[in-house]
């Protein structure tokens, strides 16, 4: 449903906003290896959270990247999503057709038009907050479980 690079941006969010609140600075190798990512492409992710004030970078001795406890509070998953991948996702068509409407409805267009309903509500309810919390909790995980571990 979303690009891979949003999935990763995501998971990014939501592993520095946990090392945010506790005054953790996290660089982007430390990134990379959190969220499965190659290093160069969680680079370009970065980069564009960053520009999109999203995630914060400082520079230097003891930088890295932060989500400070305001920002976290306030950051929609729907800010993450549009920065990375647009709001394509919950504006377009289920099938790919450039031109797809009521007058001129796809094949699935009634049910995905529920469906994209119901993903832009949680995407504009969810806070990057809510996931850290989750993701602190123990009961949720940015990782797949490996088996042979």
């Amino acid at each position: 449903m979303f690009s891979k690079a949003c999935e990763y941006g995501i998971r990014a969010s939501i592993f520095i906003a946990t090392k945010s609140s506790k005054g953790i600075r996290v660089g982007i190798k430390d990134v990379a290896k959190e969220i499965d990512s190659p290093e160069p492409f969680t680079a370009k992710i970065m980069q564009i959270l960053t520009k999109n004030g999203i995630i914060h970078s400082a520079k230097g001795v003891g930088g890295g990247f932060e989500v400070s406890n305001e920002a976290v509070k306030s950051i929609k998953l729907i800010q993450i999503v549009d920065a990375i991948d647009g709001n394509k996702i919950y504006s377009g068509c289920g099938i790919g057709l450039k031109e797809c409407s009521e007058t001129h409805p796809c094949p699935v267009h009634h049910e995905f038009k529920k469906i994209r309903g119901l993903l832009l509500e949680m995407l504009t309810k969810t806070t990057l907050e809510q996931l850290a919390s989750d993701v602190k909790s123990g009961d949720f995980f940015l990782k797949t479980l490996n088996i042979n571990e």
